[in-house]
C-alpha cells in the first residue's frame, strides 16, 4: 500500500501529467468564458431587441386572453437558465374584461420570472417552458350573479391544429409567497392560501400530463360552505403531490402520502374536474390521529360538537367528501372509524376498554340534501364499561343535528355491588345480587342533554340488598323488575326490611323518562304496599324524615348521585298500603288499609282503615315536617272499638285522674285533631287541637275517685264502685291539655250526671257538674225517652264544681249555676 501511494505521488510530480492537468483547466475556463460571452450576447440581444421581444410576449398573451395585463417592466436575468433565456417581469397585473363590475384581479405579482426557449426566440416565437411567480396573489371569483373573474382565455378555434404541446405548454413551474384565493359566493365556497413555496416540473404526453409536486402552504381558509365554517383553518400543510392531468376525462388527479396538515401526516387521493358548467370533485383522506387533534382542523360547527368528546389513544380514520366546485351548499361527507381498546370521554363522565365501529355522513338519505337535518352518526357493536359495569350497544343512531336524536339498543349485565363505584355510597351501598339490562331507546338532544327519552326493554335485580342512606332503608334479597313502556314504569318484586318491618312493593311511573330528566318534581311513582307486620312510627319515621343528605360529588362529570339523589326527593309518591298486622305504639291493629301520599315530605293519608280493638277505625291525615319534628292534622272515626283498651294502646291520652281499667265499653267516636309528632313517630305531650265527639255503648266505671268521693257523701246506699251506663256521651274541644266538655251527659245505674266547663291534663280543671239525686232505678222501667227525660231532673238536684287546687281535684258548691 505504502509503495503504491509513493508510485502515485510521483506521478503527479512527472512532467506528463501537470500537461495534462493544464488542458483540463484551459477546458473549464473556455467554458466558463463560453457561457459568459453568451449570455453577454443574450443580455446585448435582449437589450438590442427589447421592445420586440415585449411586443412578442404581449401579442402571446393577447392571443390567449379577452382581458388586460399590465406589465411594469421586463429584465433580463443575466446567465439564469442558460442556455435559455430568462426574463423577469415586474409589476403584472391581469384582469378580465368585467373587472369593472366585480373588482377582483386575477393576478397581481411582484415579480415574474418566464424561461423562453431560445432558438424559437430566434425564429420569432415565444413558447414558455418554465414561470416562476413571485410576492404575488392569484384571486379566482364566482359572484351570486354567476358572474366569473376567470373568463379571461380566448376558447381555441375549431378545427385549428396548434403545435405540439412540448413546444408550447410550461414545463416547471415555480411560486414563493403567492397568495391563492378562490371565493364562490354563489357556491358559500371559500379557499384562501398563503402559498409560501411551490415546485413543479411537468411531463407531457400528449395532451396529457403529470408533475411531481411539492407545496408548503398556509391554509388560512377552506370553506366548503362558509355559513359553516373553515377545515384546517390557519395550518401549515407541507408534502410532495403527485397532480396528473387527462384530457380524455378533463380531470386533475392529486395523491399524496404522509401529507403534513399542522403536525398531522395524512393520506389524500382526489379528482377534481375541469369542466365549465359542472366542476365535480371527489377526496378521500387517511390518517391516524388523536380526537381532539382531528377537531382542530374541522370547521366550526363541527368542532364545537365534538369538543364535548374525546378519545385518549390516536383513532384510524378514513374520510370521503365528494361535491361539485360549482353547486351550492356542503358536500357530501362520510367520515369512517373502527377504534379498539380506546377510552372515550363524554359530558358526563368517561367510557373505558371501549371498541365500536361508527360512520359519519351528512346525506343519510340520498336526494334529501347535504346538511345537518340530513346527518348521522351510526355506533355498531359498541362495547366498553362505565366505572366498572360493562355495557354493549349492538346498533345506535345519531340523527339530525339540528334536531338531534339518538336511538339504538343497549345490553349489560353485571354484580349489582358495581355500582358503588357510580353512586355515591352514603346515597346508596349495594351488595349482593346481579343485574341484567336489555333496553331499546330513543331520546332526544339538546345542548348535550337528554330530552323526551322513550326506553323499552326490562332491567332485572336478583338477590340483591340495597341501603338507601338519608333514611337509613335496607332493601334485602331484593329481586327487582323494572319493565319499560312507552307509557310507563312498571316496577315488581321490590321487598324492604327496616328493624321490625318487612314490606312488599310494586310500582308504576307514568312518563317515567321525560319526568326524571325534565320535571322530576311533577314525577308521581305509585307504590302497591303490602306487609305481613308495619310498625307505624318508625314506617312514618322513614317515610317523612328529612333524613341526611350525601355529601356532592367535586367532579361534575360524575354528579349522577347528586342528581339522582335530587330526583327522588323532588318526585311524588302514591302509596296504597296494605298490612296483616300494624302497631303505633301500643295500639295494635289488623287488615289495615291506607293511600298514602308523599309530596315534598309532606305524607298525607286518605282512606285510612284498621280493626283495632275490636272495632274499626277509620282515618285520614297528614304530616309536615316542622322544624325538628312535623305537624300532624288527622280526621277519625271510631266505631265500636272496646274503650278500655283503646285507651290502653294510647296510654290513655296521658290522663292521670282516671285509668283505662276504670272504664269499660264500647267507644263510638268522631275527631279533627292537630297535633305535633317528634321525630321518631311519638305524640309530643299536650300537643294536640281540635274537636271530638263520643258516645259509649254498654259502658261501666269502676273504681273512679272522683266519682266514688262523691258518692261516700252524697250517695251512701248507692254501688258507686260499679256504675253502669245506658248513656255516655258528649262533645270536647281540645287544646293543648286543656279539653272544653260540653254537654257531657252521664246516665248510669248510680245517677244521672251532667258536665261542661274545662278539663285539664295538667292544672286548671273547672267542670260543673249538675247531679240529680233521684235513684235512676226508679226509671229504669219506663220506656219513653220524652217521660224518662222529664223525670231525670225530679227531685234534689246538686250543682257542684270540680275544681283544681294545688294539683288536686277538689269539690265544692256551684253557687252561681244556671
Amino acid at each position: 500500500m505504502n509503495q503504491f501511494w509513493q508510485e502515485t505521488k510521483t506521478y503527479f510530480k512527472t512532467a506528463g501529467f501537470k500537461k495534462i492537468f493544464k488542458r483540463i483547466g484551459f477546458f473549464f475556463l473556455g467554458v466558463v468564458v463560453f457561457f459568459m460571452l453568451s449570455s453577454a450576447l443574450l443580455a446585448l440581444y435582449f437589450n438590442n431587441n427589447k421592445a420586440e421581444i415585449i411586443t412578442q410576449i404581449n401579442t402571446k398573451i393577447n392571443e390567449n386572453i379577452t382581458g388586460k395585463i399590465d406589465i411594469g417592466d421586463i429584465r433580463y436575468k443575466f446567465l439564469k437558465g442558460f442556455p435559455n433565456m430568462t426574463l423577469a417581469l415586474s409589476q403584472v397585473e391581469l384582469k378580465d374584461s368585467l373587472w369593472a363590475v366585480h373588482k377582483r384581479t386575477l393576478l397581481k405579482a411582484e415579480q415574474i420570472e418566464i424561461r423562453i426557449d431560445l432558438w424559437d426566440l430566434l425564429s420569432n416565437e415565444i413558447n414558455i417552458d418554465k414561470i416562476e411567480i413571485q410576492k404575488a396573489t392569484l384571486y379566482l371569483f364566482k359572484g351570486k350573479n354567476g358572474i366569473v373573474n376567470t373568463g379571461i382565455f380566448k376558447p381555441k378555434p375549431k378545427g385549428k391544429n396548434s403545435k405540439s404541446s412540448t413546444t408550447s405548454s410550461i414545463n416547471e413551474i415555480v411560486l414563493d409567497q403567492v397568495h391563492f384565493i378562490s371565493e364562490n359566493q354563489m357556491g358559500n365556497k371559500l379557499f384562501d392560501f398563503n402559498v409560501l413555496a411551490l415546485r413543479s416540473k411537468v411531463d407531457f404526453e400528449d395532451d396529457n400530463w403529470h408533475t411531481k409536486m411539492y407545496v408548503k402552504t398556509l391554509a388560512k381558509d377552506m370553506a366548503f360552505n362558509t355559513k359553516r365554517g373553515s377545515f384546517i383553518k390557519d395550518k401549515i400543510v407541507e408534502g410532495v403531490l403527485f397532480v396528473d392531468f387527462s384530457n380524455q376525462k378533463n380531470q386533475i388527479s392529486v395523491a399524496t402520502k404522509n401529507l403534513e396538515i399542522g403536525v398531522e401526516l395524512f393520506d389524500i387521493n382526489a379528482h377534481f374536474s375541469l369542466d365549465k358548467n359542472k366542476s365535480p370533485f371527489d377526496i378521500v383522506i387517511k390518517t391516524s390521529i388523536l380526537w381532539k387533534d382531528a377537531s382542530k382542523l374541522l370547521s366550526a360547527n363541527i368542532s364545537s360538537r365534538i369538543n364535548q368528546f374525546d378519545l385518549k389513544k390516536p383513532i384510524n380514520v378514513g374520510c370521503t367528501i365528494v361535491g361539485d366546485m360549482n353547486a351550492e351548499g356542503d358536500p357530501e361527507i362520510v367520515v369512517t372509524t373502527n377504534i379498539k381498546n380506546n377510552e372515550l370521554t363524554i359530558p358526563d363522565g368517561i367510557f373505558t376498554d371501549c371498541s365500536f365501529g361508527a360512520t359519519f355522513t351528512n346525506q343519510y338519505k340520498k336526494g334529501a340534501g347535504c346538511n345537518d337535518s340530513n346527518s348521522t352518526i351510526t355506533l355498531t357493536e359498541f362495547s366498553g364499561k362505565y366505572k366498572t359495569i360493562p355495557f354493549a350497544i349492538p346498533i345506535g343512531i345519531i340523527s339530525n343535528f339540528e334536531k338531534t336524536t339518538a336511538a339504538g339498543s343497549f345490553k349489560s349485565d353485571f354484580p349489582v355491588s358495581r355500582l358503588n363505584e357510580i353512586v355515591n355510597k352514603n346515597l346508596m351501598y349495594f351488595s349482593d345480587g346481579k343485574a341484567e339490562v336489555n333496553l331499546d331507546f330513543k331520546f332526544d338532544i339538546k345542548d348535550l342533554k337528554i330530552q323526551k327519552p322513550l326506553f323499552t326493554g326490562s332491567v332485572a335485580v336478583k338477590n340483591a340488598t340495597v341501603n338507601y342512606g338519608p333514611r337509613n332503608l335496607t332493601f334485602v334479597k331484593t329481586e327487582i323488575q323494572l319493565d319499560f313502556t312507552e307509557q310507563a314504569l312498571l316496577i315488581k318484586k321490590i321487598n324492604f326490611k327496616d328493624r321490625r318491618n318487612t314490606v312488599f312493593m310494586e310500582g308504576k311511573i307514568d312518563n317515567f323518562l321525560t319526568l326524571y330528566y325534565e320535571n322530576p318534581e311533577k314525577m308521581l311513582v305509585n307504590w302497591d304496599i303490602y306487609a305481613p307486620f308495619l310498625d307505624v312510627k318508625q314506617f312514618v319515621g322513614v317515610f317523612t324524615s328529612s333524613g341526611k343528605k350525601a355529601p356532592k360529588t367535586k367532579n361534575k362529570k360524575d354528579d349522577f348521585s347528586d342528581e339522582l339523589y335530587s330526583v327522588i326527593e323532588k318526585s311524588q309518591m302514591a302509596l296504597n298500603v296494605k298490612a296483616d298486622k300494624m302497631v303505633y305504639s301500643k295500639l295494635e291493629a289488623t287488615n289495615a288499609k291506607a293511600t298514602i301520599l308523599l309530596v315534598n315530605n309532606k305524607l298525607i293519608v286518605k282512606n285510612g282503615r284498621v280493626q283495632s280493638s275490636g272495632g274499626i277505625i277509620s282515618f285520614d291525615g297528614q304530616l309536615a315536617p316542622y322544624r325538628d319534628n312535623f305537624l300532624l292534622e288527622s280526621n277519625a272515626k271510631i266505631i265500636r272499638v272496646d274503650i278500655s283498651r283503646f285507651l290502653t294502646s294510647l296510654n290513655n291520652f296521658g290522663i292521670e285522674s282516671f285509668k283505662p281499667k276504670n272504664i269499660k265499653g264500647f267507644l263510638t267516636a268522631s275527631a279533627s285533631l292537630k297535633g305535633t309528632l317528634l321525630s321518631g313517630g311519638q305524640l309530643k305531650k299536650n300537643s294536640l287541637s281540635g274537636a271530638a265527639k263520643f258516645d259509649v255503648i254498654h259502658g261501666t266505671l269502676n273504681d273512679f275517685k272522683p266519682i266514688t268521693n262523691i258518692g261516700k257523701f252524697a250517695f251512701p246506699f248507692r254501688n258507686v264502685n260499679n256504675i253502669v251506663f245506658r248513656d255516655l256521651s258528649g262533645n270536647f274541644k281540645i287544646n293543648g291539655d286543656l279539653v272544653d266538655v260540653n254537654d257531657l251527659k252521664v246516665s248510669s245505674s248510680v245517677l244521672n250526671l251532667d258536665v261542661n266547663g274545662v278539663y285539664s291534663f295538667n292544672r286548671g280543671t273547672n267542670l260543673a257538674m249538675t247531679i240529680p239525686l233521684r235513684n235512676p232505678k226508679k226509671d229504669e222501667g219506663i220506656m219513653d225517652k220524652n217521660e224518662r227525660a222529664e223525670n231525670r231532673n225530679k227531685g234534689i238536684v246538686l250543682h257542684l264544681l270540680a275544681v283544681d287546687v294545688d294539683g288536686k281535684i277538689n269539690i265544692r258548691w256551684n253557687k252561681n249555676h244556671e
